[in-house]
């Protein structure tokens, strides 16, 4: 599953730099996370980097888009072919 962020949020800045697929920004009142971009962190590391940093643990699974480890694998390395 992707994840997404929730009105919790406290906007301390400390999650996007964690993001190795740069798929969390600055929205109005919160940050967001593009689920197109979000693999949980599967290919580049064991956990959810966001989540391991968030202070207030409003870093979730989005049910909305419900993806498998594979899927996140594959989504991973076509992230990772489109940029090179």
């Amino acid at each position: 599953m992707a994840l997404y962020i929730t009105d919790e949020c406290i906007n301390c800045d400390v999650c996007e730099p964690e993001c190795p697929n740069g798929a969390i920004t600055q929205g109005e009142e919160i940050y967001l996370i593009n689920h197109e971009l979000c693999t949980e962190c599967v290919g580049h590391y064991k956990t959810s980097q966001c989540v391991d940093v968030c202070p207030v643990d409003c870093i979730l699974s989005d049910p909305g888009h419900p993806e498998t480890q594979e899927q996140l694998q594959r989504k991973y390395q076509t992230l990772i072919q489109q940029s090179a």
